[in-house]
């Protein structure tokens, strides 16, 4: 099979390794679609992401999507879940196994991920597909559920207002989940151009100077001091500010005296926690559009270009075909032109 596997800094090479062999309690699958997220350009950018670095060749991806090869459950479609939590420790016992302390993460420290024609997945980790969805609206999922489990750290309620800072994907799947759950009014910030349109677009009211706003709940989505700091000053008081993005450098700083101030409840964001039934069903009723977040697709060895891409912030987001069945719902082959 083709493997697309980074071996340092901005530095993707395909070549040819054998099928993965599935274990006790996994599934062969073939993948069909990888979005490249935010936290893989910083494997791209940086060799790594927080404290995490990278010690050998990594395939990185986590937002998959894919058909089971063999078994039970063979020609299924499905939603690829990167995370694989022990079920055991407090944790996960507890409801929350984003925050499992030996969680397996696709495409993260030694585990490998999806940027390649086959992986061997535990099957209980592995979500059926409405044939309503697209192999890349599969891979949207995760995106999807990071914005779900965001949105339920904030505490909404009904009538609220709300500031989404920082447009790209996840951002983005916050203004319309924001509206779905009845905000009265979603305000963004965006400093390029082609992703305040699509803020625009999905229903946000771009702002330019949002420090008369005084927002119920801020989303932080860029991963950028700025960011952060525009968020807490378009908070107002009592205000929750939801850090979503990643920072460059596993640093975030801010003015303590603003959110001291106003009295700010600061919640971080883990990933997510078992979304994918919630984020099936919101896609598939179509109160969440996904395809339309999907701006360029590449085969796998465009891999290189599709990162290159994705660090340009050039479009929206940026899906890697590996792989694709021919299937109900699948997707048309790759090659599609990337968005100047």
């Amino acid at each position: 099979m083709r493997v697309a596997r980074l071996h340092g800094v901005q530095d993707i090479r395909v070549s040819e390794e054998p099928t993965p062999t599935p274990g006790p309690g996994e599934s062969l699958v073939r993948v069909t679609a990888v979005g490249l997220c935010g936290s893989d350009l910083h494997w791209y950018t940086e060799a790594g992401i927080g404290d995490a670095r990278l010690s050998n060749p990594l395939v990185v991806g986590h937002e998959m999507a894919g058909m089971i090869e063999g078994g039970p459950r063979h020609g299924e479609r499905v939603a690829i879940d990167p995370a694989i939590p022990c079920g055991r420790c407090d944790m996960c016992l507890r409801g929350h196994p984003n925050l499992c302390p030996t969680v397996r993460f696709a495409g993260h420290g030694v585990l490998d991920g999806g940027l390649r024609e086959y992986m061997a997945w535990p099957t209980e980790r592995l979500h059926p597909l409405p044939d309503t969805l697209t192999d890349a609206d599969g891979a949207m999922l995760e995106p999807l559920g990071v914005a779900l489990h965001s949105l339920d750290l904030a505490h909404l309620r009904l009538g609220m207002t709300v500031g989404v800072f920082g447009c790209g994907p996840i951002g983005l799947l916050l203004v319309q989940l924001a509206q779905l759950m009845g905000a009265r009014a979603v305000y963004a910030t965006e400093p390029l151009p082609h992703r305040r349109q699509a803020a625009e677009a999905y229903g946000a009211s771009v702002v330019d100077d949002p420090a008369g706003l005084d927002v119920d709940v801020a989303f932080e989505v860029a991963g950028t001091d700025p960011a952060v700091e525009t968020a807490m000053v378009a908070a107002g008081p009592g205000a929750r500010v939801v850090l979503v993005g990643i920072p460059d450098g596993d640093s975030t700083t801010f003015p303590a005296s603003v959110a001291r101030r106003k009295g700010l409840t600061i919640a971080m964001v883990r990933r997510m926690k078992d979304t994918y039934p919630r984020a099936i069903d919101l896609v598939r009723r179509g109160l969440v559009d996904v395809s339309t977040v999907v701006s360029a697709r590449y085969g796998l060895d465009e891999a290189a270009d599709a990162f290159e891409t994705a660090v340009a912030r050039r479009g929206l987001k940026v899906v890697v075909q590996p792989a694709t069945p021919a299937a109900p719902g699948g997707d048309a082959a790759a090659g599609v032109a990337s968005p100047a």
